[in-house]
């Protein structure tokens, strides 16, 4: 039997580490040739690593989570045949600490063990019902359990001693005051408090029941996303502008071009946008750019690349449209739903995931009346559709019925001025109000 090293291979230009976000094996399991491995995220995209032989897999780098260098072993597979390559053997931590430590494991599973618990809780009292500790155990902050009063045993409710405010908490909690003990002539908050403590299997009528504590490792996209964002707000004054716009006619426009659109993709309110995004942006072009801090450049794009925000299973990601700029709103709509499927799939390509330099962000129907939305850094605005809802607008002395929606934008203080911010909306909601503005030469 040989060993066989699998390295793990450059997989983008300038990376030198990549994320272990899922494994696909485990130690024992026979792997074929081309099976396989694990996924390794970047800061670009995730890659699937898969077998270069056949054997049996020995060794693993590491847990989910954890960084791999470039050019260091991911997995250790066992083949037939001659040593292929000298591979390192991990230390085996259990062997190792029962060798330094003779006795443990017969010490520890003499201790009987509480479910959910570290060993020797039983042991240490922690599991027994309130009351049959023995003197001298303490609760909390080192106050003894409360006992039993014989002098309220056999009482109902209304004959128990406690305060108007312990009743009508009491009262709103569900929790029939004689049950409750206590050592002193009359029941305190904190006697309610042991109960509710102690009590686990109490459950109030009508209350939710409690579940447990959880604890989820932020990996992979999650970690990816947590960084960027912390990385965009601990670097970029943001600020944020709102506006009113009237939708009635660009609503009404979109019904009649999907009812006419024959087998092309239905229109979302978001290619429209991007078409009078992208009719503004010249106009402005302090908005459409991308700011590196650190050479104190600003570079203004004369193309927009789109970036679109994708929400996904693993997260929040941001496909880019190239050249939005050139398609018109049949092809954006073709393109969004092509990104947003690759997104959920995490079939994107590394192309397709950067180089933005203006982004738009919708929650659909579920927008709310005003978003703050965070920068995509190094890009130096973010523009948010909201939810569209119908109220009545003056129109002159009359009163009518109008589809109205507002529009958020985030932008970088050090690039954009507030004058700008707000002049660049009101632009867009010209032809936003005024639809077939967005079809004239």
């Amino acid at each position: 039997m040989a060993r066989f090293s699998f390295r793990l291979p450059d997989i983008g230009e300038g990376i030198s580490e990549a994320e272990i976000v899922a494994w696909h094996v485990a130690v024992g399991d026979r792997v074929e040739e081309d099976q396989s491995l694990a996924d390794m995220m970047t800061d670009k995209a995730t890659v699937e690593m898969e077998s270069p032989v056949a054997g049996t897999v020995v060794e693993l780098a590491g847990e989910v989570g954890d960084q791999v260098a470039i050019g260091a072993t991911l997995v250790v597979i066992e083949t037939e045949g001659e040593e292929a390559e000298p591979a390192p053997v991990a230390a085996d931590v259990e062997a190792q600490i029962e060798a330094e430590n003779p006795g443990v494991e017969e010490i520890t599973s003499s201790l009987p063990e509480r479910e959910g618990s570290g060993v020797g809780s039983r042991a240490a009292g922690l599991d027994a019902p309130p009351g049959a500790l023995g003197a001298g155990v303490a609760v909390g902050a080192g106050a003894p359990i409360p006992t039993p009063n014989p002098s309220l045993a056999g009482r109902g409710e209304e004959r128990v001693l406690a305060s108007p405010a312990v009743r009508a908490r009491a009262r709103d909690l569900g929790v029939d005051l004689a049950k409750v003990k206590t050592d002193s002539d009359r029941i305190r908050h904190s006697d309610l408090d042991a109960f509710l403590r102690y009590s686990q299997g109490y459950h109030a009528p009508g209350a939710s029941r409690a579940r447990a504590d959880e604890q989820v490792k932020v990996i992979g996209m999650r970690r990816r996303i947590a960084e960027n964002m912390a990385a965009s707000k601990r670097a970029i004054p943001h600020f944020t502008y709102v506006d009113e716009c009237d939708v009635t006619q660009l609503e009404a426009m979109r019904a009649d071009l999907n009812a006419n659109r024959g087998s092309r993709s239905k229109l979302t309110l978001l290619p429209l946008m991007i078409v009078a995004i992208c009719r503004t942006l010249p106009e402005f072009p302090m908005l459409n750019a991308r700011y590196d801090d650190e050479a104190g450049v600003v570079t203004r794009s004369g193309r927009v690349h789109m970036g679109m925000a994708t929400q996904t299973d693993a997260g929040l990601t941001v496909p880019v449209i190239r050249d939005a700029q050139d398609r018109n709103v049949w092809q954006l709509a073709t393109e969004i739903a092509r990104l947003a499927e690759a997104a959920r799939a995490s079939k994107l390509k590394p192309d397709e995931m950067g180089g933005g330099t203006i982004t738009i962000t919708s929650l659909g129907p579920l927008g709310g009346i005003a978003t703050t939305p965070v920068i995509n850094r190094p890009e130096v605005a973010i523009i948010g559709p909201n939810k569209i809802v119908e109220r009545p607008v003056f129109d002159g002395d009359d009163i009518r019925r109008a589809k109205l929606m507002n529009v958020s934008i985030s932008c970088d203080h050090r690039v954009v001025d507030g004058w700008d911010a707000a002049s660049y909306v009101q632009a867009l909601k010209r032809y936003l109000e005024t639809p077939v503005l967005l079809f004239a030469d």
